[in-house]
């Protein structure tokens, strides 16, 4: 098959439909990002691409393709030294996915674990927020005083808005619950066109948490990506 589609700038969660049937998508984009140069490239350099994958059978020949998007990209990001390694279970991220889920519609989603490592936590962040434009972004684990809880340190630097009333309504939804919960260090703001959220790391601080989040978002997320559509007076 030969594809004429504008792959420039798509983001993850792009579903690629024929014209002539722009319902019955045909491939969806899982990243974004510089493919290894190969001999078709011109000058064999590495080219800028997209990666794709096949949502159903593709007939042969040319197809001209078009865009669309069904509902938000998630990426939720498990910090844990043993899950990373193996040793355990993730059981905190697969609840953020479906909380999410729940409240919205969501086209794609996606997992990662990591060791608490403050460095490549920020740098996958900047890749899902800037390069994949991922629509949310959700971290759990690493928000605690424990030596290795550098969540907070690794997002701060790249947020470039701060959102003062998610942290709040996160951290008071601890407190009824727990008076540890004003030892949380969670932390909420934008990335280009991502909300960002760290939660705590137990699932069950992640419902708590996410919980009191989640009304928000939506409408979070249409304003940063820009709808001018006034705000409903209360």
């Amino acid at each position: 098959m030969r594809a004429e589609v504008p792959l420039g700038g798509l983001p993850v969660g792009v579903r690629l439909a024929p014209v002539s049937t722009p319902n019955d998508a045909v491939l969806l984009t899982v990243r974004t990002g510089w493919l290894p140069a190969m001999e078709l490239s011109p000058g064999g350099h590495a080219v800028h691409g997209v990666f794709a994958k096949v949502l159903r059978a593709i007939p042969p020949g040319h197809m001209d393709l078009v865009p669309g998007k069904a509902g938000r990209s998630l990426a939720w990001i498990t910090l844990s030294d043993s899950a990373a390694a193996g040793q355990k279970e993730d059981t905190s991220g697969p609840v953020i996915e479906d909380m999410v889920r729940s409240a919205m519609p969501v086209g794609y989603a996606e997992g990662f674990l990591l060791p608490d490592d403050e460095i490549r936590l920020r740098a996958l962040v900047a890749d899902l927020a800037i390069a994949q434009r991922f629509d949310i972004i959700i971290t759990t684990g690493g928000t605690g005083l424990a030596p290795t809880d550098r969540t907070p340190e690794a997002l701060t630097p790249i947020l470039e808005r701060r959102l003062p009333g998610l942290e709040q309504v996160m951290i008071a939804s601890s407190l009824a619950k727990t008076p540890h919960g004003a030892l949380t260090r969670s932390v909420a703001g934008t990335v280009g066109h991502a909300i960002v959220l760290s939660l705590p790391g137990s699932p069950k601080a992640v419902r708590e948490n996410l919980e009191a989040a989640l009304p928000a978002l939506g409408h979070g997320l249409d304003k940063l990506q820009g709808d001018t559509t006034p705000c409903a007076a209360t």
